[in-house]
């Protein structure tokens, strides 16, 4: 329910971002391509940097960086053609993602590091990206999409269109199942290589979970919406069980628990410092409220609503799942009114008769009704600047006086932010602290600077689980907050 809500408010608002789009406010593009040269090397150069504009750019850790650089050296020893190492670039993304591309690159965000544990889990995530590369996966799977198209097309004009529907199906079933073996071979690839480079080879399977959880957690706050332009991890490598067993699998055919090195200290020692979550320079979420200090504004979502800062926009669902909201920026054309760009064909299902302009703390505003499906919609676009334009869908199941309340006191709470305002929101950061004796993940849960659901980001963040018992000496991670 709580994805569903998520989805009908993000299928009617079309793809726009918290910062303004451009003249074709409904059209999501990735960030633009560097002139192309004809240089390979130039190419690629070209490629790295559409990644990094993509994932809100390069995060600059030398302590981190110089620790995962060290991983890749001895991965690249371990592979069975040793060749020069891949190179690190920390992404300055919450998201959990990693991938490698050609010639020598790996990518990781610090949301990743962020979950992971210790040297041996990010080993085995960096091998496992590296195996996909070397091993053409993507490659053959676009081959094997291209195959499955052709059989298609031939199905249906060769015989009748319900055969030709059946037909597809069956490729697209065949094509789930062809990736999701890429996936295993490039777990048991990245196993081996990780083992054989000395380090704990049991550390997939501990990541692999730690993603299942990650996404359980994701889910039960405020539902998966990793966007087209940017998937996350779990979008692109589900967590299964059958991933997990099979990963186990191929560490017991080296040895027992206990082999290899873990690397956990010295992992903890590099991440010790690292921003947590949103960075406040690209908006940062506090609870209910949203404030985005270089764009100027704050917005507070309604009693019982869970927000996450997306990709493009900022997205909220209520704890039951029947109301979500969505906020985001776009330029208007030059010289269009509110109204007239109000009953442009943005969103499906405006209902005309409902267009009405008010005042939003100064600022000109129009507001409307819509409605699709089982869903119905407010909806308002407020003028920022002479060009800029930021628009609130409040979708709700049940069009009642309190969801009325509940999307007018969400979008009054839209206002510039003050320079105290801006001032009050730090970063975020990962803390190493050591356990003393007597305490217990509860203890430690306390300090962690987030406003809800303390224990559960705290066992999430150290790969625990519920009822685990904390070793006393042995360091953990908590998030605080920057003074």
């Amino acid at each position: 329910m709580l994805a569903a809500a998520v989805a009908a408010s993000l299928a009617l608002a079309g793809c726009a971002s918290i910062e303004p789009q451009g003249d074709q406010s409904f059209k999501m593009e990735a960030p633009p391509l560097p002139p192309r040269p004809p240089a390979a090397e130039n190419k690629a150069s070209a490629e790295h940097n559409r990644m990094v504009a993509l994932f809100d750019g390069e995060y600059k850790d030398p302590a981190a960086e110089l620790y995962l650089n060290d991983i890749l050296s001895k991965l690249a020893k371990a592979e069975d053609q040793p060749g020069d190492p891949y190179k690190v670039t920390i992404l300055d993304s919450p998201i959990v993602n990693a991938f490698a591309l050609p010639p020598r690159d790996l990518f990781i965000t610090r949301g990743l590091l962020a979950l992971a544990n210790d040297g041996s889990e990010v080993a085995a995530v960096m091998a496992h990206e590296i195996a996909h590369l070397t091993e053409k996966h993507a490659v053959r799977r676009e081959e094997e999409e291209k195959r499955a198209a052709v059989i298609s097309q031939a199905a249906s004009v060769i015989q009748n269109k319900q055969k030709g529907e059946e037909i597809q199906a069956i490729e697209r079933r065949t094509i789930a199942t062809f990736s999701r073996q890429q996936e295993l071979d490039a777990d048991q690839i990245g196993i081996k290589v990780t083992a054989k480079a000395g380090f704990d080879p049991y550390g997939a399977s501990r990541f692999l979970a730690a993603l299942g959880r990650s996404a359980a957690m994701r889910t039960s706050l405020i539902g998966q919406n990793a966007s087209a332009d940017r998937p996350d991890i779990l979008a692109t490598h589900p967590s299964t069980p059958e991933r997990v067993a099979q990963a186990i699998a191929v560490a017991r055919q080296i040895g027992a628990p206990g082999i290899g090195v873990a690397d956990r200290a010295p992992y903890l020692a590099a991440i010790d410092g690292m921003i947590f979550g949103d960075s406040p320079t690209e908006g940062s979420v506090r609870g209910r409220k949203f404030l985005h200090a270089r764009l100027g504004f704050a917005f507070l979502a309604p009693d019982g609503f869970s927000l996450e800062s997306a990709t493009k926009a900022l997205l909220g669902v209520s704890a039951n799942g029947n109301e979500a909201l969505r906020l985001d920026s776009v330029k208007a054309p030059p010289g269009m009114s509110l109204e007239a760009y109000m009953a442009s064909d943005w969103i499906d299902g405006l209902l005309q008769s409902s267009i009405e302009s008010i005042d939003v703390n100064g600022a000109p505003t129009v507001i409307a009704s819509a409605r699709a499906g089982e869903w119905n919609f407010r909806l308002a676009v407020i003028r920022f600047e002479p060009t800029e334009i930021y628009r609130l869908i409040f979708a709700t199941r049940a069009l009642t006086d309190e969801s009325e309340k509940r999307f007018r006191s969400a979008l009054e709470s839209f206002h510039r932010a003050t320079p105290e305002e801006i001032r009050a929101v730090h970063p975020q950061r990962i803390k190493i602290v050591t356990a003393n004796p007597g305490e217990s993940p509860g203890d430690l849960a306390t300090k962690m600077a987030v406003p809800d659901r303390q224990l559960d980001f705290f066992l999430l963040i150290n790969g625990l689980e519920a009822n685990a018992a904390l070793h006393v000496g042995e360091n953990y991670k908590i998030v605080v907050e920057e003074q």
